[in-house]
Parts: structure tokens; C-alpha cells; sequence
């Protein structure tokens, strides 16, 4: 383990190297999940669930609603939330992602901000080529979509 001195300061507040956050969506309509190509890097042209950072002075949520329709054109009033995903390996720059499931929007899927393309995939036919860990995501929204409603599972 790196002491605080190997870690580096903070680009941010000048002490400590501290981990970003960022928030992603898993739309799911009519058996079909929404994706994003991406149009920056890392993974550029890969698929991908909308999201991106969160804002200073917005919840986690509100993050990703207004990621959604950023990237998406869609408006959700709200989702559930899936989980945190924090492996380090999960992004090159070792991101943080809260993740939530939204079902409920209003809309057409089209390409905004950082997305070159939206498409809808079957649940069982997801692309090979996903950015980040989004298919583990993906996985773990179908089952938490196919539950009963009460509250996230936990992971």
C-alpha cells in the first residue's frame, strides 16, 4: 500500500489524491437496454450505459438524470439505485460509479454530448465490445429489474 507522500496530492484541495465519481444509467424498455457509443476516450467507439461526473451541489441521482439527458435526449424523473461500483481496475483513471436503474422516461433516444450514436440492444444480445464494466452493470440490473420491487440488492 502507497503511503499519502507516493500517492500524490489532490489536483482538487492540494492534500490527498482522492478517487472521482461519476454516475451511470441502465435504461430498460420492452426487454431492450439503451447504450451510448462513445465519443471520447478512454474507449472511445466502444457501447456504453449513459452517464458521466457528477456536479458539485447535486445528489448522485440528480447526476444521472441529467447525464441521461445529455447523452440521451431522454428525461427520467428518477431511477433506482443499483449500486457502487469501485474496482480499481473498473476505469484507467480508477472512477468511482453509482448506478442507476430507470425504466420510466419520457422522449426519443437521441445522440447529445459525448455520445456519438444511441442504440437499443436486447437483453440478451448485448454488444462484446463495452466500455468500462458495464456488462458486469447490465448483469446486475436485469436481475435487480426482475426482482420485486423493495429496495437494492445487495452486492
Amino acid at each position: 500500500m502507497k503511503t499519502e507522500k507516493e500517492k500524490g496530492p489532490c489536483p482538487i484541495c492540494g492534500r490527498w489524491k482522492n478517487r472521482a465519481m461519476t454516475v451511470d444509467s441502465v435504461v430498460i424498455r420492452d426487454g431492450h437496454v439503451l447504450l451510448i457509443r462513445r465519443n471520447n476516450d478512454p474507449f472511445k467507439g466502444f457501447w456504453a450505459l449513459p452517464g458521466g461526473y457528477m456536479d458539485f451541489d447535486e445528489t448522485s441521482q440528480e447526476a444521472a438524470m441529467r447525464e441521461l439527458n445529455e447523452e440521451t435526449g431522454l428525461v427520467a424523473k428518477g431511477g433506482d439505485f443499483i449500486g457502487v461500483y469501485s474496482q480499481p481496475a473498473r476505469h484507467p483513471q480508477q472512477v468511482v460509479s453509482a448506478v442507476y436503474l430507470v425504466t420510466e422516461f419520457t422522449g426519443k433516444a437521441i445522440a447529445g454530448d459525448d455520445a456519438a450514436e444511441t442504440a437499443w440492444f436486447a437483453l440478451d444480445d448485448i454488444p462484446s465490445e463495452l466500455a468500462f464494466d458495464h456488462r458486469q452493470i447490465i448483469e446486475d440490473a436485469i436481475k435487480y429489474f426482475k426482482t420485486p420491487r423493495g429496495g437494492a440488492q445487495k452486492q
